[in-house]
């Protein structure tokens, strides 16, 4: 099979032209190991974006089907050309499976897809055996088209979906998360210098010249008799709390995603781009909100799991290819796994946060033990994302200095914490936690960064291409981390139906937390609980 760098440029040449049609399901065999037609298929949808774009794949295939019609009129193999017919659908339909939603966002997929189901509808009768395939792809097309009409009613109006936590509204924390898409629009802030802010709505791959355009008409610095597009002095910049920034290009898209837990969005000027500071980080207002030590442990260890579990299922497989071979031929949104890896952070700023916002040295203890304990509870449920985020918490430069603190702590809570510091220990390629984690059964919650990790090591490890030919053997590797984390969610997530008396005010508050994820203000809390030895 010739290179798909050279193909891809044009469509002289039919990357599948040594395919022979796949005659049944059974094993292949290869230098004496058996690889199934499915998994084969399986690895070369997940991946099939790093190599060859989908309109490429989708005109291939598309050429596919038209050429087995002209190897029926010059070989006079009626057989031959609807088992290629078949083939070339079973791929289509396959893709179309894989990416779900996905699809909603690419409008010329969709197209691409409609025409070929055209053509092989009218060809059901000359080759019967494709009606089978031809129904599957037009119950594919049917779902999407009714998407948008579901998206267009009332009830999904009023539903809001929110991306993090500064864009979200407390009404809205407790619904059932959804998977974040491209077209879906949110409300977001933008500030001015002097920290007055507007609201606009915008799409969440809008682009960064789109969003100062809502910006400057808000801000009334929009001329409708100038060109229609923002001032060309106004830049939009993105702020963290520790006051590190970041200056968008124009046409820089789908900039929301890559926000920190308490960044805010600023437009200004170049000239003013040195004055900017970040608002006042809002869990300075400390103590308002419940008492940690006063929730019982076990639903608050529910409700992180449950959130989890929904953040978890929003992430489409896709996206952790996406992810890790991000470049300019890979222009995809993985908002949902962004989000994951927000919460991640989140859970662990949470953790030095609660503990260093503890003035009295024997609360302070206690919130630290409740954290062990909350851990623990996620390690039982087999909830390792958050269990590792609350170690991680606790390992804090900030908090384990806090050698008064530690040592309140019981000699049995003291021991349950070496062990969980042994589990998450990242010596030997994390061997603790993937023996662990090779013990349980689905359904479960993985350490999700170290998911990206293992893709990232594989990618940057090996060659996309060798002699100009596809290194398939990368992209099983690929493939096989992306199962993993659909095994891990094969099985329905239950959780216990004893709920506590007051499960919604903990749910709410899982799903908002407030935290302070500037390090050296955690330092400098952390110092004045427990100063510097002389």
């Amino acid at each position: 099979m010739k290179g798909f760098v050279d193909e891809c440029e044009d469509l002289e040449v039919d990357p599948f032209c040594d395919w022979e049609p796949l005659e049944s399901k059974e094993d292949w065999r290869d230098g004496g190991t058996e690889f199934r037609v499915e998994t084969i298929l399986d690895d070369f949808l997940l991946t099939h974006s790093v190599f060859m774009p989908t309109d490429m794949l989708l005109q291939v295939l598309h050429k596919h089907y038209c050429m087995s019609s002209s190897q029926r009129v010059v070989n006079g193999n009626g057989a031959y050309a609807q088992l290629a017919k078949q083939n070339a659908l079973m791929i289509a339909t396959s893709w179309a499976e894989k990416c779900k939603h996905l699809l909603l966002e690419d409008e010329v997929a969709v197209r691409m897809l409609k025409d070929l189901n055209a053509i092989a509808r009218k060809e059901v009768r000359v080759y019967p055996d494709l009606e089978r395939e031809v129904t599957k792809l037009q119950h594919l097309l049917d779902t999407v088209e009714s998407r948008p009409a579901e998206a267009s009613s009332y009830l999904r109006k009023k539903k809001v979906k929110p991306l993090f936590r500064h864009f979200s509204r407390t009404s809205s924390c407790l619904q059932q998360r959804e998977p974040l898409r491209g077209t879906d629009e949110i409300f977001c802030q933008v500030y001015a210098t002097d920290h007055s802010y507007v609201t606009i709505k915008s799409r969440l791959s809008a682009s960064v010249q789109e969003i100062l355009l809502g910006v400057a008409e808000k801000m009334q610095h929009f001329d409708s008799e100038i060109e229609q597009r923002p001032p060309e002095n106004l830049l939009l910049v993105s702020m963290k709390s520790s006051g590190e920034r970041t200056v968008f290009r124009l046409d820089e898209d789908s900039v929301f995603t890559t926000l920190g837990i308490n960044s805010h969005l600023f437009a200004c000027t170049k000239e003013s781009i040195s004055f900017l500071t970040p608002p006042p980080p809002i869990p300075c207002i400390s103590d308002e909100g419940p008492e940690i030590n006063e929730m019982n442990m076990m639903e608050l260890a529910n409700q992180i799991t449950a959130f989890d579990w929904e953040l978890f299922n929003c992430v489409h497989e896709l996206e952790l290819v996406h992810y890790v071979f991000r470049n300019e031929t890979i222009r995809r949104r993985t908002a949902n796994l962004e989000l994951v890896l927000q919460r991640c952070s989140e859970v662990q700023h949470w953790v030095a946060t609660k503990i260093l916002m503890c003035e009295r040295l024997g609360k302070r203890a206690q919130v630290l033990k409740t954290f062990i304990s909350i851990a623990a509870l996620c390690r039982e449920k087999q909830n390792l994302f958050s269990f590792f985020a609350i170690v991680m918490g606790l390992c804090n430069a900030a908090v384990s200095r806090l050698s008064l603190t530690w040592e309140k702590l019981p000699a049995k809570c003291k021991k349950v914490f070496q062990k969980f510091e042994s589990l998450t220990d990242p010596s030997r390629n994390h061997k603790s936690y993937r023996d662990a984690i090779s013990r349980m059964n689905p359904p479960l919650i993985p350490f999700i960064p170290l998911l990206l990790k293992d893709m990232t090591f594989i990618h940057e490890g090996n060659k996309t291409f060798l002699n100009q030919l596809v290194n398939f053997e990368k992209m099983h590797m690929v493939a096989e981390t992306v199962r993993s984390m659909r095994r891990y969610r094969s099985s329905p997530l239950r959780m216990e139906s004893d709920l506590a008396p007051n499960h919604i005010q903990i749910k709410a508050y899982v799903r908002q937390l407030q935290v302070i994820d500037n390090q050296q203000l955690l330092y400098d809390l952390s110092y004045r609980l427990e100063p510097k030895d002389p």
